[in-house]
C-alpha cells in the first residue's frame, strides 16, 4: 500500500512539474510588450476631437449674429428661461427678475425692486447687445458669483435669437448694423496696391 501511495504521489507531483514548465516556456514564447498607447481609438471619433482642439471656432461678432436672428425662434429658445422669468409688462418678479424692456437697461438695476446680486451690482454699464450676448454664454463667467444657476447658451444663434426677442418685449432698440462684408478685402487690395507702386520701376 505504501508504494502505490508512493507511486500516486510522484505522478501527481510529476504532472504539477510538467504544468509549471509548459506555463513558463508558453510565457516566454508569447510574451508582449506593454502598447504605448492604451485602448483603441474608434474611427472617425479620435481625429474629430483631435481638429475641434486644435481648430478653435471662430469668435463671430454680434453684429453678425443679430443680422441674420429671429424674433420667432428666439420666442422658442426663451422656453428655457421661463421657469425663472416672464417677460410680460408689469409683470412680477419670479425667481429671476421680470424682463419687460430689459435690453438698453441698467445692468441690475430695476426690474421692480427685484433683488440682484452683489457681484452683478458692482458689474457696470447696460444690457447691450454685446453684453447680452457675453451673460447668455455664460452668466457665472460673466459674473462671478451670480445667483443665476442657468449654464448659458453655447449655440451664438439661440443667443441671438433670444436676444432679438428679448429686444422685441418693450425695447424695441435699433438691430446693430453687421459689419460690410467686403471692408477687409477692400483695405487689403489697397494696402497691396500701394506696395506695387511702390517697388514699381521708373519710367
Amino acid at each position: 500500500m505504501d508504494i502505490r501511495n508512493n507511486m500516486i504521489v510522484g505522478w501527481v507531483l510529476t504532472a504539477i512539474f510538467v504544468a509549471l514548465s509548459l506555463s513558463i516556456v508558453g510565457g516566454m514564447y508569447f510574451h508582449a510588450e506593454r502598447p504605448e498607447k492604451m485602448g483603441y481609438p474608434i474611427e472617425g471619433v479620435v481625429e474629430a476631437v483631435e481638429a475641434g482642439a486644435a481648430v478653435a471656432a471662430p469668435v463671430v461678432p454680434i453684429e453678425v449674429m443679430m443680422a441674420t436672428a429671429e424674433v420667432t425662434k428666439g420666442a422658442d429658445v426663451f422656453k428655457k428661461c421661463s421657469a425663472c422669468h416672464n417677460v410680460a409688462e408689469g409683470g412680477a418678479n419670479g425667481i429671476g427678475p421680470n424682463l419687460w424692456a430689459s435690453v438698453g437697461k441698467a445692468v441690475a438695476q430695476g426690474a421692480g425692486g427685484y433683488v440682484f446680486s452683489d457681484v452683478l451690482k458692482g458689474h457696470g454699464g447696460k444690457w447691450d447687445f454685446a453684453t447680452l450676448n457675453d451673460w447668455l454664454e455664460n452668466p457665472r463667467k460673466f459674473a462671478a458669483g451670480t445667483k443665476m444657476t442657468f449654464a448659458g447658451l453655447a449655440s451664438p444663434e439661440d443667443r441671438a435669437n433670444v436676444i432679438a426677442y428679448l429686444n422685441a418685449q418693450g425695447s424695441n432698440l435699433p438691430i446693430p448694423a453687421a459689419p460690410a462684408a467686403d471692408a477687409e478685402p477692400a483695405e487689403t487690395e489697397t494696402a497691396e496696391a500701394e506696395t506695387a507702386n511702390a517697388t514699381a520701376p521708373a519710367e
